[in-house]
């Protein structure tokens, strides 16, 4: 959510931003329209009640002389005017309580269709419009090398990693089996990317997976991003596509101090992504799946320091992946692309060699003070309580980062060299081909 403030003194701000988004700004109107209604219908009920008020101070009185002096017709004769005057001001109070609860319920509606104000230096535009930012690496020259590479698929059916055919079989396409060095190899990640993120002072968390929808609904993916979340109809809740759900509610309707920001956790789950809309795309392999494992940061902030930390977040990003000697760019993706809760985002994309193109492997958004005042999430300084920020980045994306490994790192025999800082976790230099 937004603060209010901005539609009310700068709506344009708004609408701008829709139109950045490519989203309908004739919402900012229906809210203004909304929101001056609820204060309206408020105000009403504010006026009523306190007229309530104050006639109930006049009864009291009345009702303990008249039960004092019973023979004081004057008074019995106030007092039954009162009461009836009462009785009419509560239905009144009723009718207005009714009718500011309807049009708060109809502004807090359209505030939950309303996307974040995006920075107005990311680029404007759809998918295709990003900004590069950097280019770090050169990609491998495998015709001087003297062969032709192999995609991931065919190197993780060579070294017995990965197996698509059984996981279609089990649970329908876009279903894998990660086995033998393919499993090992997803571990050796994970205890990486947590050891990295502990050295930086990231809290490991195993989150759970199956959310509330107010834990949903308040990260804003049941928005624009419902078309690609898996519903538990039966019990109402979700299941996630990002450990950033469960993350972000762990201090829903909390107030943190100051003084303890910023909190950053690092967690790890599995995530669920229906992939509609994407018929078509990425077919083969394991880059676009339903059921992946990530490891994902999160932070709380004081808003006046997200900016900084986005940064932060985006070196953290580049340095698990410059320890593994894969090449990439990091980009500025476009408003027409950002999430409903982001005001920015940076992607890095990795080199694919059979792709011959970059595909995207970790992202990080500033969702400023969105997230947070959805979920209550707030901070406390002195006396002043206030929304502080969130922001996100995925560390590591396990089967993308797997897809990099294996073709970036392979060899002509269909052996992948492992890069040396992964070795440690995974114990091995070289990952073999089986032999049949």
């Amino acid at each position: 959510m937004i603060d209010p403030r901005i539609l009310r003194d700068s709506p344009d701000t708004l609408r701008e931003s829709q139109r950045r988004r490519g989203e309908d700004a004739a919402l900012v109107d229906r809210l203004v329209e909304l929101d001056a209604a609820r204060r309206a219908r408020q105000a009403e009920y504010d006026a009523v009640r306190a007229e309530q008020k104050q006639l109930s101070k006049r009864i009291g009185p009345l009702q303990g002389a008249v039960k004092k002096d019973p023979g004081d017709a004057a008074r019995a004769s106030e007092l039954e005017a009162l009461m009836s005057e009462a009785t009419a001001l509560s239905e009144r109070v009723k009718a207005a309580d009714t009718a500011a609860s309807t049009a708060a319920a109809a502004a807090e509606a359209a505030w939950l269709e309303l996307s974040n104000v995006v920075d107005m230096r990311a680029p404007v535009g759809g998918e295709a419009d990003f900004a590069v930012l950097e280019v770090q690496g050169t990609p491998r020259d495998f015709a001087g090398e003297g062969f032709t590479p192999r995609d991931h698929l065919e190197l993780g059916e060579i070294l017995g990693a990965i197996d698509v055919e059984r996981g279609a079989k089990v649970s329908g396409s876009r279903f894998y089996y990660l086995t033998g060095v393919g499993a090992l190899l997803e571990l050796a990640l994970l205890n990486m990317a947590v050891a990295q993120a502990t050295r930086h002072g990231f809290i490991p968390v195993i989150p759970p997976v199956l959310v509330s929808p107010r834990a949903m609904e308040g990260t804003g993916f049941l928005g624009q991003a419902a078309e690609n979340v898996y519903r538990v109809e039966l019990d109402d809740m979700y299941l996630v596509g990002t450990a950033e759900v469960p993350l972000a509610g762990m201090h829903a309707d909390e107030i943190l101090p100051a003084s303890a920001l910023p909190i950053r956790y690092a967690g790890w789950s599995s995530c669920f992504r229906r992939e509609a809309g994407s018929y078509g795309k990425d077919t083969r392999g394991i880059i676009r799946v339903h059921q992946f494992d990530k490891v994902e940061m999160f932070v709380f902030c004081r808003p006046e320091d997200a900016e900084a930390e986005h940064e932060r977040i985006l070196g953290w990003e580049r340095e698990f992946i410059d320890a593994l000697d894969i090449p990439y760019r990091v980009i500025d993706v476009a408003t027409g692309d950002l999430g409903s809760s982001a005001a920015r985002k940076f992607d890095i994309e990795a080199w694919i060699p059979t792709q011959g193109t970059y595909r995207e492997v970790t992202s990080t958004s500033n969702t400023t003070e969105f997230q947070a005042r959805r979920l209550g999430v707030r901070m406390r300084e002195g006396d002043d309580v206030r929304p502080l920020a969130t922001l996100n980045g995925t560390l590591c994306a396990m089967p993308r980062m797997i897809v990099a490994i294996l073709e970036n790192h392979q060899q002509a025999d269909g052996s992948v060299v492992v890069p040396p800082a992964l070795r440690p976790f995974l114990g091995r230099e070289v990952l073999e081909p089986l032999v049949r």
